[in-house]
C-alpha cells in the first residue's frame, strides 16, 4: 500500500509467530509508545488501523504475518465531509471507478489534512463506495503520495473492496511508473531489493533499513538527458515512498523530491533547469498503467495515463537545452 506525503505518523508491523492469537488492540497498546489502549481503540474503530489492507475491531485475534498499519491521526470523523472537489474518471462500472489523480491532492484525511482530499472528493460525486478502509477512506483501497499523479483504482462495493485488496496484497497488480532521476543511470535495467522501515534518525521518514519490510522494485531506462535519466518503474511490493526512497539509494533520487532527493535539486549547472525544478513544486514522479483482475468479471484490466502538462513541459525543457 502506497501511503501519502502526509503519513507521516503512520507505523507498520507483521505480526511475529509469538503475537498470534493477541487482540489488535492489546498488540498494538505493546508496540506503539505513548498511546493508551482506550485511544488505540478508537483510533481503530475511525478505520485508521487496517489488518491486510482492511479496516478491522480491537477484538480480531491476529494471526502470524498479518500485515498492520496503524496511522496514529487524530482527526475528528465529524470533519469529514463531502466536498465538490473535481477529479478525472478514467472508468467506472458497478464495482470499481479508476481515478487519474492530480499532483498535489491528498488521498484521504489524516493529521493536519481534514479536507481537500480525494476521499472527500469521492463522497461527493458517487453515493455508493465500499468502507473497506474505515469511515474517512471510502473506497479507498490504495494509496499514492501526495505530489504523485496517476492510477488510484477505488472500489464501490465491499466484495470488489476485498478482492481488490488481497490481489494487491498478494502482489497480483501490475503497477508502473514515469520518474526522471538524477545522474546516468549505469545500466539500462535493474532491480533494487532492499528492505524498507521507518528512518531509525528520523521518524517522518523511510529509510532502507536491515530488518525492515521486504521491498523489490524494477527499473528500465526510458530516455536519457544530459544529467538526467527517464525511467519506467515496476512496483513488486507496495512500502510507502518505496519508489522515492528506492531510488534515492541508489544515489540517483527523484528530480524534485526535497525529502529523500539529498539537496541534488540545488546542485542542478543549468540554471534555467534548477528555476524550472523550483517551479515544478513536485517530485517527477506518476503512476503511468494500473493492471489487475476484475474482481466481479475476472477480467484483465489495464489503464494507462498520459504525463500530466507539469511533467511533459519540463521534459521538453530539457530536450530543448
Amino acid at each position: 500500500m502506497n501511503s501519502d506525503a502526509n503519513d507521516q505518523s503512520t507505523l507498520s508491523f507483521t505480526v511475529p509467530e509469538e503475537s498470534a492469537g493477541e487482540r489488535l488492540d492489546a498488540f498494538l497498546a505493546e508496540h506503539i509508545e505513548s498511546w493508551s489502549r482506550s485511544r488505540l481503540q478508537r483510533l481503530i474503530e475511525d478505520g485508521d488501523v487496517v489488518v491486510n489492507g482492511r479496516a478491522s475491531k480491537s477484538s480480531y485475534k491476529l494471526r502470524m504475518n498479518d500485515q498492520v498499519d496503524a496511522e496514529l491521526t487524530t482527526l475528528p470523523l465529524a470533519s469529514f465531509v463531502p466536498e465538490d472537489i473535481p477529479i478525472e474518471i478514467v472508468y467506472e462500472d458497478d464495482d470499481l471507478i479508476i481515478v487519474n489523480k492530480r499532483a498535489g491532492m491528498v488521498v484521504h484525511p489524516a493529521a493536519g489534512v481534514s479536507s481537500g482530499t480525494l476521499a472527500n472528493a469521492l463522497t461527493f460525486h458517487f453515493q455508493k463506495l465500499s468502507s473497506g478502509g474505515g469511515q474517512a477512506r471510502p473506497g479507498i483501497v490504495h494509496r499514492l503520495d501526495k505530489d504523485t499523479s496517476g492510477l488510484l483504482v477505488v472500489a464501490k462495493t465491499e466484495s470488489a473492496h476485498d478482492d481488490l485488496a488481497n490481489q494487491f496484497r498478494n502482489r497480483e497488480v501490475f503497477k508502473s511508473y514515469v520518474s526522471l532521476v538524477h545522474g546516468q543511470i549505469e545500466n539500462e535495467r535493474g532491480e533494487i531489493d532492499q528492505p524498507i522501515a521507518r528512518d531509525p534518525r528520523n521518524r517522518t521518514r523511510m529509510a532502507v533499513v536491515r530488518g525492515g519490510r521486504p521491498a523489490l522494485t524494477l527499473y528500465r531506462v526510458r530516455r536519457r538527458f544530459d544529467r538526467f535519466t527517464l525511467l519506467d518503474v515496476e512496483l513488486k511490493t507496495g512500502r510507502t515512498h518505496q519508489i522515492r526512497v528506492h531510488l534515492a539509494w541508489l544515489k540517483h533520487p527523484v528530480v524534485g523530491d526535497e525529502t529523500y532527493g539529498g539537496g541534488r535539486d540545488k546542485t542542478v549547472v543549468d540554471p534555467v533547469v534548477r528555476s524550472r525544478i523550483a517551479k515544478l513544486g513536485r517530485q517527477f514522479l506518476h503512476a503511468e498503467q494500473l493492471a489487475f483482475r476484475h474482481p466481479r468479471t475476472h477480467e484483465f484490466k489495464k489503464f494507462s495515463s498520459p504525463l500530466p502538462a507539469d511533467l511533459s513541459e519540463f521534459l521538453d525543457e530539457l530536450t530543448n537545452r
